[in-house]
């Protein structure tokens, strides 16, 4: 939509119009089995339009239907020969209106000042911003003055914008000159339209859960992408960019030989309406889960970097904020297993090494009590002194076991 803000009578013609792809020409094709009885004319009642349309391609009396429609489809020159049943044809077709622009597209316009009168008109100045909730953005390629435009000559120009927020944009078109009689106008236009949203991202984290520890420093993410556009999409790339504090592992690809086969298959794209999971592990760079202190409370994890094509290979890019999620407490007093074997022999000692941190932040004064089992049984002295373990600050801890019970323990 566009808004003259003055009805005053102008020597110059803005026209603005979107440069986006064309798109692939579609037809419904219509087929029948081959079983299917042919159709008499003295036996029928079709109408007499049918008929007329049989005998304009030459059908007998007797005509099955799947050589009609056959021959129909053949002669369609929308369709690519020798494939006349695949929806998608061999024209494209021009775009008839501004079409939709979705979050994070790139919105690509030309710009055209045509100078409609017999006079030449000079000091041309075109400027196109582009406004929105929050900004008002310069898409100007160049903001230098035309010294001056003849008589059915025009200025042209193409602005480029990625488009980073959802709702209402005004793309404000404003040009400047002067008459040959050195009178200064004026004039501007408006362009409305509306950024869509794309793609619906939801997120869960959870945390590994561990036999060996309540509670462990790996995460899990799992980020829920749906298609919420009418066409499909094909997904290039979807990744997680870890913060500092983590580094991450994606899960979404089986190992194939040397190669990584992704889950989703050789094509990935995504139907509209259509959701996919994508599944990340994440965990604390050494120097982080050395220092129980530091991942407390709320933690920044990473963001998600989404990249698909559309159309006839129109790109889209879309990172999404900072995820956050609320780290699990650890209490004052962290214990975690470092060390300890995979199979033992029955009645027989073995070692294992236990890791004792201060998550609190006061000194801790240790004591040592081993607890037997029904089938774990302990080497060593119960209720001893460990001695005093400062804030942050760990200790790790040999130990002596033995089990007295077949099986898994």
């Amino acid at each position: 939509m566009d808004v003259n803000q003055t009805k005053q009578e102008h020597l110059l013609a803005l026209k603005v119009m979107r440069l986006t792809k064309p798109t692939l020409f579609t037809n419904l094709p219509v087929t029948c089995e081959d079983r299917d009885l042919p159709v008499c004319r003295l036996e029928s009642n079709l109408p007499d339009r049918l008929w007329d349309l049989l005998s304009l391609i030459g059908a007998a009396c007797l005509l099955p239907p799947s050589d009609l429609f056959s021959q129909l489809m053949r002669e369609d020159p929308s369709t690519i020969k020798g494939a006349e049943t695949f929806m998608l044809g061999e024209m494209l077709t021009l775009p008839q209106n501004f079409g939709n622009i979705f979050l994070g597209e790139t919105f690509s316009s030309y710009i055209s000042v045509h100078n409609d009168s017999s006079q030449v008109v000079k000091d041309i100045l075109v400027k196109a911003d582009l406004q929105t909730s929050s900004q008002r953005l310069n898409l100007s390629a160049s903001n230098s003055t035309v010294a001056e435009l003849k008589p059915e000559c025009c200025i042209d120009d193409v602005i480029h914008h990625e488009v980073k927020e959802i709702g209402t944009h005004i793309l404000v078109c404003a040009v400047s000159y002067t008459t040959q009689f050195g009178e200064k106008l004026y004039f501007r236009k408006f362009f409305k339209f509306q950024v869509l949203k794309p793609l619906d991202v939801k997120t869960k984290f959870y945390n590994a859960e561990s036999d060996l520890s309540s509670v462990t420093d790996e995460v899990f993410l799992e980020a829920q992408i749906q298609n919420i556009t009418t066409a499909p999409m094909f997904m290039e790339k979807v990744s997680l960019e870890p913060s500092m504090m983590y580094n991450v592992t994606e899960l979404n690809t089986v190992l194939s030989g040397e190669h990584g086969e992704s889950t989703f298959g050789m094509m990935s794209y995504l139907q509209p309406m259509d959701t996919r999971q994508y599944l990340y592990c994440l965990k604390p760079k050494p120097e982080f889960a050395e220092k129980a202190g530091v991942i407390k409370g709320v933690t920044v994890i990473g963001k998600l970097d989404i990249v698909w094509k559309t159309n006839l290979g129109e790109k889209g890019r879309l990172q999404t904020s900072q995820l956050q999620r609320m780290a699990p407490g650890y209490g004052d007093i962290r214990l975690s297993l470092e060390r300890i074997p995979d199979t033992v022999n029955l009645e027989e000692p073995f070692d294992i090494v236990c890791k004792i941190t201060n998550c609190s932040e006061r000194t801790m004064d240790l004591v040592l009590e081993m607890c037997n089992t029904q089938s774990i049984h302990w080497c060593g002295i119960s209720g001893r002194q460990l001695g005093k373990l400062s804030p942050g600050g760990f200790l790790s801890l040999p130990l002596t076991v033995f089990s007295s019970v077949q099986g898994l323990q």
